[in-house]
């Protein structure tokens, strides 16, 4: 089972941030980033860049259910120990979560607290 956190917070570079100060050297880790950077990323040259995939902005759980879908089937073809999953907006990271509850995903994930980027 693939650890996986949902991060949130106001701003792209607050939740990358949160997310490389999360990571543990040699645990394989995938990143999936809702949007593009707003500057220089903390993630930019980081040993984690081959697992790190960006999507174009569009909720994950309604608009972009389709692309995160694909993207997220991708990486659980080799699962990561851990998978952080950065949203640009909090609004629905509730049905987010429900959804990634649901089978096929309840087998192959472990939902971690969310994790909330502070500024």
């Amino acid at each position: 089972m693939t650890l996986t956190t949902l991060v949130i917070g106001a701003r792209a570079s607050l939740r990358e941030s949160a997310i490389a100060q999360a990571l543990v050297p040699g645990v394989t880790c995938a990143v999936i980033l809702e949007g593009l950077p707003d500057g220089h990323s903390t993630l930019d040259g980081h040993p984690i860049a081959p697992g790190l995939v960006r999507i174009a902005p569009g909720c994950l759980c309604c608009t972009g259910n389709l692309v995160l879908r694909v993207t997220l089937n991708r990486i659980l073809r080799h699962p990561p120990a851990r998978l952080f999953i950065s949203l640009a907006s909090a609004g629905h990271v509730g049905q987010l979560r429900q959804w990634l509850s649901q089978a096929p995903y309840d087998s192959l994930l472990t939902l971690e607290a969310t994790l909330e980027a502070a500024s």
